[in-house]
């Protein structure tokens, strides 16, 4: 790593002294295998964003390098951070679809002293790998316990069983939303995990149904599981007359919902953005992000990418174009914006995400399948780095 550190300060002091050189930004996303279109969802928020404010900020160009990890591959993502910083010269990190590829390379933001944006992965504990890191996504505590706490006081429910992937995001939810939803009052049914690679959900759906609990509640990663799980529900015929169904919003993303047909209906799930958000921030920016990528809606990722590009552009206007990693974190930390999601802000404390947890259910609106927001909890903080503050 010591070879890493003297390329990083030699770099550094290169951009010091060419101040109209290029601002490269090393993107490092999946944009092939099972979450390939959870990274072009990104990946089409970022040239977005650049379609709609140039590619010029503080007088200097932003140049992306891309890398794809294929997958969720610590070691690639680690490997490929180190190759940006030392072969390529970067002057910042960004992208990072899944936990543990952020995980990895924070070490590398840490020890090269690169500015990192975290674009969509959830696991809260991420921000901790390095002081230079800010998140512009969401945590899982973040909504998941302001879901728990609504589901067993507002929701008037008090029993639950609950079913996650089996990696960092999906503990995150299931410690989240169980230790809320009891200390509102409830009780857990039971619970499973799925495995993170190609699950078949036909038997974890099942075991659900025969235990027959008041509410389930699941969390699963975007790209194409959420489909794939919407269709087992469909299959097993989950009366949702009896059994209430809350998700995360990758649970009723667009592709589910057209998975699932009306048996979507009625699911109520907790999120941070929905493209059919009548904010018209909102509307602009998905008008342009079709042009983009070819009819497509934006979602969750696609708006990480956005505002992660903001952030990005804030901070270097703040610097003057400076991409010394102290000076682009000081810049970052209280950073206040409008977003097409609603109102958000970089917690100056914790580097984290501040914003609106919306409130959802599954509805038919002109014949079509959407989520109608239905109540919305301003300016929510990640709880989990709240906690971490206290220590």
């Amino acid at each position: 790593m010591k070879k890493l550190l003297v390329a990083a300060a030699l770099a550094a002091a290169f951009g010091t002294a060419h101040a109209q050189q290029p601002v490269k930004i090393g993107v490092v996303m999946t944009l092939s295998g099972q979450f390939a279109d959870a990274g072009n969802q990104m990946h089409n928020g970022i040239k977005t964003y650049m379609k709609m404010h140039g590619d010029t900020v503080a007088g200097r160009k932003i140049e992306l390098i891309v890398k794809d990890t294929g997958g969720p591959a610590p070691d690639v993502a680690k490997r490929l951070a180190q190759e940006l910083v030392v072969r390529d010269g970067v002057d910042m990190l960004a992208g990072w679809v899944l936990t543990p590829n952020a995980m990895a390379a924070g070490d590398v933001s840490a020890e090269a002293k690169k500015f990192m944006v975290v674009m969509n992965a959830a696991t809260s504990i991420i921000i901790t790998k390095s002081p230079y890191m800010i998140r512009t996504s969401v945590t899982l505590p973040q909504v998941m316990e302001t879901f728990g706490t609504w589901a067993a006081t507002k929701g008037g429910l008090k029993q639950s069983y609950t079913m996650v992937t089996d990696y960092g995001p999906g503990h995150d939810s299931e410690n989240a939303f169980q230790s809320a939803f009891k200390a509102a009052g409830g009780t857990i049914a039971g619970s499973v995990r799925f495995p993170i690679a190609n699950p078949d959900f036909s038997a974890f759906v099942q075991r659900a149904k025969d235990l027959g609990p008041e509410s389930i509640f699941i969390f699963i990663p975007g790209g194409a599981q959420p489909a794939a799980l919407g269709k087992a529900f469909a299959e097993r015929g989950i009366d949702k007359k009896k059994t209430r169904v809350l998700g995360s919003g990758e649970t009723t993303a667009e592709a589910a919902l057209k998975s699932m047909g009306d048996t979507a209906l009625d699911i109520i799930t907790a999120w941070h953005y929905d493209y059919m958000s009548a904010n018209p921030l909102n509307q602009k920016f998905v008008k342009e992000y079709q042009a983009v990528s070819n009819g497509r809606n934006p979602d969750f990722f696609s708006i990480g990418g956005y505002d992660g590009m903001h952030a990005i552009y804030e901070t270097l206007k703040k610097t003057g174009g400076k991409t010394d990693s102290d000076a682009l974190i000081a810049a970052a930390k209280g950073l206040k914006w409008d977003s097409p999601r609603g109102p958000m802000m970089i917690d100056p404390e914790t580097r984290d995400v501040v914003q609106n947890v919306y409130i959802r259910r599954v509805q038919k609106v002109n014949n079509e399948l959407v989520n109608v927001v239905f109540d919305t909890i301003p300016m929510v903080k990640d709880p989990a780095g709240e906690r971490r503050k206290k220590k």
